[in-house]
């Protein structure tokens, strides 16, 4: 009734209200993941295992969160976007809390992986990019862009009030806080979404219906630029027979591989190269805090220009990034640190604008929650191997030197990939469409 009320009377406004509930939530749950690059270092400390062993327990949740990922997909496109995140609220706080409990590796692999792991893919990037882009089409970057930031606010505000708990208390007491926190706040608040706007009588952008609209106003200029790809029925056993879908799945593997890599090591990194842990706890929320406007430029960008240009622009982010860490491994400074910081907030985030845009854009249609959820078993794959692998290297060599340059060619790989899958190349965003000069181009 009250979804209803506020749908009726903010008709324009109700995709931002529903893009306000996305950026608190993932504010919130994505941060309750992330937050386990501080928890690593005290539990290395109080327990003494092998970081690998440790940082596992991340890794492994990303695995969880892999399987799932076609399951919330049809879970999305069954019952929307209320069930999928209050089922992500429920696993994500019932994690942190019982994680309190840990005193042995697989304790920490249940609740901080498994746990914690299938509620944040509910929460973040994956569940929010389910049903996100169909509320938006012309802004779609930019209102994605915008959610999305509730990470980097939530790193600015969480990340080092958790840490000066953990310093103040310990780990324990920051985990059932945070699921608490989880808990009480975000369950509320998803009760206002739901999967498309057409649900509640609305169209995508706040556009009028129509019937609505003035005489005379032209009717708006096909993005489609592949009209037969477009036209298709996409469903998941067809999109799999396609080369643009293996072509993102790298591109996302990569992505994520690079993102989590440095996020859950950063912290320790850091601390062993000289900086004090309050300085490495900066970092992490300094990351996020360049993140946002970062993120929303590039989101605007997006829609201007196109999705493989920032897609572009947050691999070479990512880059610049590692290139930076390797650097500070030798001549530790404040300004090799600001580098990384900016790097990887300002350009490297940018890929979230454009990750639930791309495979939207590509694969439109009835069964897209079903393809985008199959096509996140290789980006979360990417996130789980990602700090695995830099865990292992570490331990095998003593040094994160060749984890670096691992994920320095993985930002390469990645970067071209996206460009051969080619979402430009299926629909035009809309600053292209404006500049086309008529139908005849758009059909190319």
């Amino acid at each position: 009734m009250i979804v209803s009320t506020l749908a009726r009377r903010l008709p324009f406004y109700y995709g931002w209200i529903v893009v306000a509930v996305v950026f608190v939530t993932m504010a919130v749950g994505v941060n309750a993941r992330t937050a386990f690059s501080l928890l690593f270092p005290p539990m290395l400390t109080e327990f003494g295992w092998e970081r690998g062993v440790t940082a596992g327990a991340f890794s492994f949740g990303f695995m969880i969160s892999a399987f799932l990922s076609p399951v919330l997909g049809r879970l999305m496109d069954r019952h929307g976007p209320r069930v999928v995140n209050l089922l992500g609220v429920g696993t994500l706080g019932a994690g942190m809390l019982l994680a309190t409990l840990a005193t042995q590796p697989w304790h920490v692999y249940a609740t901080l992986g498994v746990l914690v792991g299938a509620g944040s893919v509910c929460l973040g990037y994956s569940g929010q990019g389910l049903f996100l882009p169909h509320w938006f089409v012309r802004r779609r970057g930019l209102a994605m862009s915008i959610a999305f930031a509730g990470v980097g606010v939530g790193s600015i505000l969480m990340l080092p009030a958790l840490q000066a708990l953990i310093e103040r208390t310990d780990w324990r007491t920051a985990c059932w806080t945070l699921g608490m926190v989880v808990l009480f706040v975000l369950a509320p608040i998803n009760l206002l979404l739901r999967h498309r706007p057409e649900q509640l009588g609305l169209r995508p952008d706040g556009d009028a219906h129509p019937q609505a609209a003035a005489p005379g106003t032209p009717a708006p200029r096909s993005n489609v630029v592949d009209h037969a790809w477009a036209a298709t029925d996409w469903t998941l056993a067809r999109a799999l027979r396609t080369t643009r879908f293996w072509w993102m799945a790298i591109a996302y593997f990569g992505g994520l591989f690079v993102w989590y890599a440095i996020q859950v090591h950063q912290t320790k990194y850091l601390v062993e190269t000289g900086f004090d842990t309050t300085d490495a706890a900066w970092a992490l929320g300094a990351v996020s805090l360049a993140g946002v406007p970062g993120q929303i430029l590039l989101g605007h960008l997006s829609d201007r220009f196109g999705r493989e240009i920032v897609w572009a622009i947050g691999c070479l982010g990512f880059l610049v990034t590692y290139v930076a860490l390797l650097l500070l491994g030798a001549h530790p400074s404040p300004a090799l640190l600001y580098l990384m910081v900016i790097a990887q907030g300002a350009l490297g985030y940018g890929m979230t604008s454009v990750f639930g845009a791309i495979p939207a854009e590509i694969f439109e249609g009835r069964h897209y929650g079903s393809i985008f959820g199959t096509l996140m078993l290789a980006a979360i794959g990417g996130g789980a191997v990602g700090p695995w692998v830099t865990g292992i290297v570490y331990d095998r060599t003593g040094s994160y030197t060749t984890a670096w340059w691992i994920a320095i060619t993985v930002c390469v790989v990645s970067a071209f990939a996206m460009w051969r899958a080619a979402p430009g190349k299926v629909r035009m965003v809309a600053g292209r469409v404006a500049r086309a000069p008529g139908p005849a181009d758009a059909r190319g």
